[in-house]
């Protein structure tokens, strides 16, 4: 499986969430090792440049984003809030998060795992207590698990993204439709 880390679903929460990939069937988790889950947070922009991290860091990221997850899934099937995930996220969006430095060439945002991941716990924070909240679907891939915000006209759209499933949806939907069409006789 590839192990590009994907920005599909419109906001970070919600790409944090999707860091473990095809939940109800191979559960593929993309935060392996200390330095994927560091890579996550540099490729996501949260930090320019972040202080290595270990073990603990890698569970305590599992662990909010396994509530982070309950919480989204919670508000989008209009359920009360699971009280273990919410207190899991509060107690990590109460920690010190990333702060942006400015400098002579712009704006530098280093940060310690710990930091980062009070960030995107606060993240979580904005995004289910605002108005993003109706906007958000899960994808329509059935081995896909992500939940994204669709800010489409009409809200039409199915997949969290072309790229990563709504082509191979459309694919397959288009063989099978070859597949079983009757086949037209030359003339």
């Amino acid at each position: 499986m590839n192990l590009d880390h994907v920005f599909v679903c419109g906001h970070p929460a919600l790409d944090f969430a999707a860091t473990l990939r095809a939940r109800r069937s191979i559960r593929f988790e993309m935060f392996v090792t200390p330095e994927r889950l560091n890579a996550w947070y540099l490729e996501s922009g949260l930090v320019d440049t972040i202080t290595d991290g270990d073990e603990v860091d890698v569970r305590a990221a599992t662990i909010l984003r396994e509530a982070i997850y309950r919480l989204v899934t919670d508000r989008r099937l209009g359920e009360e809030f699971d009280s273990g995930a919410l207190d899991t996220v509060n107690a990590a969006a109460r920690k010190t998060p990333v702060t942006p430095q400015l400098t002579k060439t712009g704006r530098l945002t280093e940060a310690t795992p710990e930091q980062a991941l009070a960030t995107v716990a606060r993240q979580a924070v904005e995004l289910l207590s605002g108005p993003d909240v109706p906007l958000m679907k899960e994808c329509g891939n059935p081995e896909c698990t992500r939940v994204y915000i669709d800010r489409s006209r009409g809200m039409r759209r199915q997949w969290c993204g072309m790229e990563s499933c709504g082509n191979k949806i459309k694919a397959a939907a288009y063989r099978a439709r070859k597949k079983s069409a009757p086949a037209v006789a030359a003339r």
